[in-house]
């Protein structure tokens, strides 16, 4: 398969797989289907993965990842900063992993292919031909 076609089919996946999860916490899924279902699960949820974070700092640490994951979503989509946007995409997803892993154990992050997605967008940051990306856009101006 052509690198190019497999660069976008990573931006495409790991950006998806974000946006999927913030509609998630924010409750557009349909409960059968929620990991969360809603705001409060999700900030539920950070807090048995971070412990050690004051309960008082769990509403701005789940605001702080929806935030990054939505930036980091629509720089992947339209391939701005791709290789940036790609790296920190990895260390989001490596951070999630080492969190569940501490509280919750490794079986959840292997079932949820947590450090397959960190890789990927590990391995997507490493890809320096541009294609369908707004990069090549505004380098042409």
């Amino acid at each position: 398969m052509n690198q190019n076609i497999i660069k976008l089919f990573l931006r495409l996946s790991i950006s998806i797989g974000f946006i999927s999860a913030v509609a998630d916490r924010l409750g557009f899924w349909q409960q059968n289907v929620s990991a969360w279902g809603n705001w409060q699960s999700f900030l539920d949820y950070t807090q048995l993965i971070n412990p050690l974070v004051p309960k008082s700092l769990i509403p701005f640490l789940g605001m702080t990842a929806t935030v990054a994951e939505i930036v980091f979503a629509l720089g992947l989509i339209i391939g701005y900063k791709t290789e940036l946007f790609a790296k920190l995409s990895g260390y989001l997803l490596l951070i999630f992993a080492l969190a569940m892993s501490f509280s919750t154990g490794v079986k959840g992050v292997l079932d949820y292919s947590v450090l397959s997605a960190s890789t990927a967008a590990f391995a997507l940051s490493l890809m320096k031909e541009k294609y369908f990306e707004i990069d090549t856009i505004l380098s042409k101006k």
